[in-house]
């Protein structure tokens, strides 16, 4: 860390004093623009500070300029940022760009508007003159350590995004705070700051049936306010604690035109591997190998189909990463556990934490030889707390990094002489450190804190018998078996790696970071990375920069094959490489309800499709009625998985009676929808369209559906509405004025744009609705893995809309690799007389067909079923 001059120290000490008076930011001076400079793509300005600094929170900017591009006909950049280029910017290493491709602001259609002086800007449909963003009548502010930019919004907007966080999807339009600062968020609190973070929100207006959305590419620390004063209107205002204003604006008009071209900025989500959508199953607190082994055979016992097996972090020695305990998990059980699962088409996954233990072992001495670790202004690898007590942390930004992650991987993970995972998972890359801040004695503190904890006690097996696996699994099986700091520089104009003289530690402004201080819980952040950019600037990137070095160290060890990795933070773009779990949430209906809202955020907004809740709950006990309920409701995640904490009641599925029952109904629709859902994840992964949609997305003329979100829409067509309050066998669900058909009887209802209320729902039942003109493939049964289930026939629901045609889709291919040899790529249309199938036929899907068709009438009773037998290999018709 620099030290800072005496003349910076005076200004840091007036600035405080200033604060401490309370100055108001409304009296900034706010900036004038000049040398305005127009063509036919954008314009350029120069923005001048129009008066005495206020310097509330830093010292003010002078000198900014403005950038202004008209990308596409949709979508409008305006950028602020300070002439020199001193101002820290998002890496493009982290976030790319979209290219530089730009139209002329004629074809567009956006219209930017500038007010020279005082210097403001307004966004426009250049259709209808709509403004939808409006910097007027509220100055501009740009200092050193806060930014803060507002735009009016008209009365009770519906504003959707800004997360991550477990508020009401559509988001308070009064007094409403959203910070977005990166922390370990136990329990997942409302009204908090949580993993990650996604400075994008869409928003509808009623008065045009017309919806935008609005990106601040922006990584530091910042409160979103969303509010209605009687001076002011109704207002969103950025309140940043550094970086620069860097918008993408796109006009939609429609959600999913919105969804669309977000995804063009960020990049569209990453291909999962089809394996990846069966149901998953871990929990942490196992005391050994055997008592995994076990949870596998029972499952099987139960038939209940079990695609993957997870272990949490029980399984290393002491918790450290890359390594196994060889007393509870030594290796030679661990491979016998992973060659099962492989031999029954099964796959297995464990945890990885970023923290590496500060000890004399493989992983920290080879990140210290590789110079690879967040280190202090000393030279030293900085020190926090997490589970093996002492850590050390990588630098993402290392380049050296990247080898060392290859290289533990590849060692750790050798299919021959590791642990041979099939996915991977990643957590507690917020980061969190358990020492709070200052954390200066990071040795006592874990002592303290009792990190690392104390192992299980061990045992030769488990003490009964585990069928299927090998004898020394068994009661009468054999024991275990073992087997310098360079110099660095900030403020360089060109540079952006932040202006100097800052407080990186209690920044004049504090954003509400339910955690306390930036630091506090997570690296100081006033370390500087091998690059020169300091954590106080790149804290909210932790986690994206985890988990694409992880991806690329999974793809590096198992080349041309699709990595799965699941993390627990995010930022803007992360979907271009992971998955994501909601986190550590309790076992509570108030949790398995906000899992809806935060699941369409994130699918639907965020670009990150592949996303499930720990189903049951993770902290805490579960209830036999709650498990039986989430487990039928996330059979309908994109990502399916249940978890529990140590401590916590076992809740394995097959552990009640009727949650088995529930768990067997809602695992056959799944897989039985299972391409259906593939091929909205494909859809997704080239063009963005959402996976899952809320009920605004595909009825956004419809106002009563803009608040909804108990109830969505798994891909296109499947409208799913679970039952929401405890002991409660019914569920008031929403249709809009449209068909719809029960998912598992076929029987019509008819929506009107109301409400009906389902009566008679059991604890092994959840009502699922077929979206009228729709055309869904489903497989005609379920299987016990996926890879058995792909040797399935297909059978085609055609479920008629009000006009009486239909249309659907199926993507094949074949299902792991990256760079598919061969697809499928086939749609499905019914003109309420003949149903044809046309589109490429590229992938070999042997001996799988298309075996039923079924024809949903719309009155009770007149379903038809026709015989197909129609090949996977080119175009058809057949008269239904």
């Amino acid at each position: 860390m620099f030290s800072l001059p005496g003349v910076w120290l005076f200004v840091v000490a007036a600035l405080r004093t200033a604060v401490s008076h309370a100055q108001s930011v409304d009296s900034c001076p706010g900036y004038t623009a000049s040398n305005v400079a127009q063509t036919d793509s954008g314009l350029t300005a120069s923005l001048q500070l129009a008066g005495d600094p206020c310097n509330v929170y830093g010292y003010e900017l002078p000198d900014l300029t403005l950038l202004v591009e008209y990308q596409t006909d949709s979508r409008l950049h305006i950028k602020i940022y300070d002439q020199s280029e001193t101002v820290y910017q998002v890496p493009e290493s982290v976030v790319g760009r979209p290219g530089n491709d730009t139209v002329s602001a004629a074809s567009s259609s956006l219209s930017f508007n500038l007010t020279e002086n005082p210097f403001s800007f307004a966004v426009q449909r250049t259709d209808n003159g709509e403004t939808i963003f409006d910097t007027s009548g509220t100055p501009l502010i740009f200092e050193s350590q806060y930014v803060r930019l507002r735009t009016s919004l008209p009365d009770n907007p519906n504003i959707y995004g800004f997360g991550e966080d477990t508020d009401p999807f559509r988001r308070e339009t009064t007094n409403y705070v959203r910070t977005l600062w990166s922390r370990d968020a136990y329990l997942i609190p409302s009204d908090s700051n949580l993993y990650g973070n996604h400075p994008i929100y869409f928003e509808y207006r009623e008065s045009t049936s017309q919806s935008h959305g609005v990106f601040m590419l922006n990584s530091n620390g910042m409160d979103l306010k969303i509010n209605n004063t009687g001076s002011s209107g109704q207002y969103l205002e950025y309140n940043m604690i550094g970086g620069v204003i860097d918008l993408y604006v796109v006009a939609g008009p429609g959600p999913l035109d919105v969804a669309r071209q977000y995804s063009e900025v960020i990049g569209q989500p990453v291909m999962m591997p089809y394996w990846g959508f069966g149901f998953h199953q871990c929990r942490y607190g196992m005391q050994d190998v055997y008592e995994v082994a076990a949870v596998v055979a029972n499952y099987s016992a139960a038939n209940i189909p079990l695609e993957t097996m997870w272990t949490d972090i029980d399984y290393m020695d002491l918790r450290k990463v890359f390594t196994l305990d060889p007393d509870r998990f030594p290796l030679e059980k661990m491979q016998e556990l992973v060659t099962y699962l492989h031999d029954h088409g099964q796959h297995y996954i464990v945890m990885v934490d970023p923290a590496v233990a500060y000890q004399d072992y493989p992983a920290f001495n080879n990140g210290v030889d590789a110079g690879i670790f967040v280190l202090n202004s000393s030279g030293s690898p900085y020190q926090g707390v997490v589970w093996p007590g002492i850590t050390a942390f990588p630098d993402w930004f290392n380049p050296n990094t990247q080898g060392y992650w290859n290289g533990e991987f590849s060692s750790f993970f050798d299919p021959t002489n590791g642990v041979d995972i099939d996915a991977l998972w990643i957590d507690m890359n917020e980061a969190s450190n358990f020492c709070p801040f200052p954390c200066s004695d990071p040795a006592g503190f874990a002592v303290q804190n009792g990190d690392p904890p104390a192992p299980p006690p061990v045992r030769p097996n488990a003490g009964y018998s585990i069928p299927g696996f090998p004898s020394d699994f068994q009661p009468s099986g054999t024991g275990k078996v073992r087997r310098s700091l360079e110099a660095r520089q900030v403020g360089t104009p060109g540079a952006m790696m932040g202006v100097p003289n800052r407080d990186y530690i209690n920044p004049p402004y504090a954003i509400n970071n339910s955690a306390g201080s930036l630091s506090d819980l997570t690296l100081n952040t006033s370390l500087i990375h091998s690059n020169g950019l300091a954590e106080y600037d790149t804290h909210n990137l932790f986690g994206t920069m985890m988990s694409q070095t992880s991806r690329g160290a999974m793809e590096n060890r198992r080349p041309g094959l699709r990595p799965m990795v699941i993390t627990r933070s995010t930022f803007a773009g992360a979907g271009r490489y992971v998955g994501h779990w909601l986190g550590d949430n309790n076992s509570d209906w108030p949790h398995y309800l906000i899992s809806i809202a935060e699941m369409i955020a994130f699918a639907g907004i965020y670009q990150v499709p592949m996303v499930g809740s720990d189903v049951c709950g993770y902290a805490g006990n579960t209830t036999e009625e709650l498990c039986a309920r989430w487990a039928m409701l996330g059979a309908f995640y994109p990502f399916y998985r249940n978890h529990d904490a140590l401590g916590s009641l076992d809740q394995e599925f097959y552990r009640w009676t009727s949650v088995t029952q529930a768990a067997q109904v809602a695992i056959k629709a799944r897989y039985q929808l299972l391409d259906y859902i593939y091929t909205a994840m494909y859809q997704q992964s080239v063009d963005g369209t959402p996976l899952l949609n809320p009920m605004w997305f595909l009825y956004p003329t419809d106002s009563n559906t803009l608040p909804l979100d108990l109830q969505y829409f798994y891909g296109p067509s499947v409208l799913v509405a679970p039952v929401t309050a405890e002991g409660s066998t019914s569920v008031s669900i929403y249709f809009p004025d449209d068909q719809f058909y029960d998912f598992f009887t076929y029987e019509p209802l008819r929506g009107t744009g109301s409400s009906v209320t389902i009566n008679d729902v059991s604890i092994t039942q959840i009502p699922v609705y077929i979206k009228g003109g729709s055309i869904i493939p489903l497989r005609s049964d379920v299987a016990n893995t996926t890879t058995a289930l792909r040797e399935l026939d297909f059978n085609l629901v055609v479920a008629p809309g009000v006009d009486g045609t239909a249309s659907g889709s199926l993507y094949l291919d074949d299902g792991v690799s990256i760079d598919q040899p061969a697809t499928s790529v086939i749609q499905f249309a019914y003109d309420g007389t003949t149903l044809s199938m046309s589109g490429t036929f590229g992938y070999d899907a042997g001996n799988v067909s298309i075996a039923e068709v079924f024809l949903l009438g719309t009155s009770t009773g007149s379903n038809t079923t026709v015989q197909a037998n129609k090949p996977l290999t080119g175009p058809f018709s057949l008269a239904l």
